[in-house]
This record gives structure tokens, sequence and C-alpha cells, in this order.
């Protein structure tokens, strides 16, 4: 079975459809936890699984210091590794090393840098991304890439953006003939929109099976990252998945999903859940708050997560206060839950041509706030 996307609906700017790929098929708009380190931290593989994601975020950067692709790899890919069967998709490394900007070098032929575990020299190119990335069998490879952080002058993310160009037809070159992977291609250019429209021009010129918009969220704002998704999206190919790297809180995905992304990843589920926060229809919750102590009524009581079933506002926010694990276990559950809800929610509503009313719907509950204190 080969890779492949069809859509099934839109609705204005907003699309719904299904990616297929041998170890299944990802529903989009599809939100994809972040398994960092070949785990969704507080989380079995099979409870992520039954929060309705369809593929997890494995990273290059990390799992190519520690443990090695190279020995997961000998133990049968990440697949295998991690217990996770159904489809994954790796990040570059791009990314992470961008934010180790005092660590590392950069140069055309790629970047060396410091690891941040112990200190040990590395270097990435696109050539070893695309072996890394092969020896972890991800489904979907992503093609490496120079962010800049935001604010940054023109002249440097044009210079940033054409590097990235250069590379990823190196990255196309060295992936080769994969059949049943994919390769995605990602757009730079900052907030620039000519820019993003030269490399638009010069991905599709190369070709890939899915593009990703990248170089947002690194800092310039959700008014800003919106002004770019108005025109960025439609600069790609409209038969191919389009993947917005690193977003976000439920109303950047909102207004993603509204302005033609497909795919999403963010670690912000997981990490909220381990500092007692949660994602709700009626905005974030914070569990430490004195409020909760003696609160009988659930999280959300529409929500079905184990924590909201079965356990009251006071048992989290005792279990968040004393700081133990149950408490980070429960609330990410609970936070990806919510997010695969919200996706759900998103493809029902475009396929019934009611996203404008299912936009409205969301942002009126979360206008509410949280439920009256007792």
């Amino acid at each position: 079975m080969s890779f492949s996307f069809s859509l099934n609906a839109t609705d204005g700017a907003a699309r719904t459809g299904v990616i297929s790929t041998p170890r299944g098929e990802i529903r989009t708009p599809a939100f994809m936890p972040v398994g960092t380190a070949a785990t969704v931290k507080a989380m079995m593989p099979e409870s992520v699984r039954q929060t309705g994601a369809d593929i997890l975020l494995g990273n290059t950067y990390h799992l190519m210091l520690r443990p090695s692709a190279e020995r997961i790899d000998r133990f049968g890919g990440l697949h295998k590794f991690m217990n996770w069967e159904r489809p994954i998709l790796t990040d570059s490394g791009g990314f992470q090393v961008m934010s180790l900007a005092s660590l590392r070098k950069l140069t055309e032929k790629g970047v060396t840098f410091k690891s941040h575990i112990d200190g040990s020299k590395h270097e990435i190119t696109p050539e070893r991304s695309m072996e890394i990335q092969k020896l972890l069998g991800s489904d979907i490879v992503m093609a490496f890439d120079e962010c800049p952080a935001l604010p940054a002058d023109r002249e440097r993310i044009a210079e940033s953006m054409r590097l990235s160009m250069r590379w990823a037809q190196r990255s196309r070159d060295a992936f080769g003939d994969r059949p049943g992977h994919a390769l995605f291609g990602i757009q730079q250019g900052g907030l620039e929109r000519d820019l993003r429209e030269e490399s638009a021009e010069k991905l599709r010129e190369i070709g890939f099976e899915g593009y990703a918009v990248g170089g947002l969220a690194v800092g310039e704002g959700q008014e800003a990252m919106f002004g770019c998704l108005d025109y960025a999206p439609g600069q790609l190919p409209q038969d191919k998945p389009r993947y917005l790297m690193g977003v976000g809180k439920p109303d950047d995905i909102v207004g993603a999903v509204k302005r033609g992304i497909d795919m999403m990843d963010c670690v912000l589920p997981s990490r909220s859940g381990r500092t007692g926060q949660a994602w709700t229809r009626r905005g974030q919750v914070n569990l430490r708050n004195a409020r909760h102590a003696d609160d009988p009524r659930p999280l959300d009581e529409a929500c079905s997560c184990p924590a909201c079933a079965r356990y009251s506002r006071a048992y989290l926010h005792h279990v968040v206060r004393s700081q133990e694990m149950i408490a980070g276990m429960l609330l990410t559950w609970h936070n990806l839950h919510y997010y695969q809800e919200l996706m759900g929610g998103m493809r029902a509503a475009i396929a019934a041509q009611d996203f404008a009313g299912f936009e409205a719907r969301f942002h009126a509950q979360r206008a509410e706030g949280d439920i009256e204190r007792l």
C-alpha cells in the first residue's frame, strides 16, 4: 500500500480528508501528540490511541542522541521499540538545532553542534537527517531545514529560506525511493509573503508527498501567525497534506484549520498536564488553585476521559499539589482527549458545512470561563 491523501469535504478554506499509509489511516485535520523520546510523557501508547490519536510525532534530534537511531534500528525500528504500530512522523532535527544557537555551527553542508546531554560533538546534514529517519522507520519524514527565530530581518530570513530550499533538494535526493513512506518539504520565509511564495515554488518544483508551513509559532504571536496563514497554505499544492509545525493552543488550532491546515503537533497538552494545567471547552483550568480543594464535581462534566469520569476536582487538586505521578497521567490523558475531541468536532463540522458555526460555538463557550466556584 502506498502513501496517499484524499479530500472528503471543504468548507471555505477548511478541509477534511484522510491520509492513507501502510500503517493505517490518519483522519484530517489531525493533531499529533508529541512523543519526543519515543514516549508521550506520562502516557502508555495504548492510552494515547484511546484518546483518538491516529499518528504520533518522534524527535530526530533527541532520538539520535539517546538511545541513537542505530540502536532503535537494531530493535526493529521506532514503532516496535516504543510499541506504537500506527503511523509516526519524525521531524528533521532542524528546530532543535535552531534552539541550540550557542552550541552550533551552521554551514552550507549542515550543522555541527554539541549535545545538550554530554557535550559530545555531532553533525546533521540533509543526508544524515534522511539516514537517521530511515533508521527510525518513520512513515512521514521531514526534510532538513533551518528555521530562524522571529523577529529577524528580511535579509536573514531570505538567506535562511534559500539555504533550506537547497537542503530540501538534497533531502529529496537522499530520501530515495521508499514505497509507503512519505517525505514532506518545509516552506520557510518568515512573515514575508513573497519569500513564502518563492519557497513554495521551489518545493513544488522538487516535489514532495506533503508540505509543511514552517517557521511559525517561533515568537511572532497569534495575529501575525494567522496573517501568514491567510495566504501560506494556498501557496502549497491543494492535493497534498499541509502541516503546521509546532502549533498549538486550541484557539491556534481552530484558526489554523479555518485557514486550510490539515496537520498539527504541539507539546502543550502533555506539558500542561504535567504542571497541573487542564484544557477544557471553557478554557484553561489550573488545578493548583485552592478553589478546587473541596470541589466534588468533575473537571469537565461533558468529558468521558478517566480524569473526568472517575475523579473529582478535589482529588485532582490534591494529587497535583502533592506532586503525585498520577496527576500528570490523568491530566495529560484529559488534555490529549480534549484535543482529539476538538479535531473530531472540526472534521464533523467541515463535512456538515458548518465550520463557521463550530468556530462561533467554540469561542462562545471559552468566553464563559470555568464553572462557578462552590
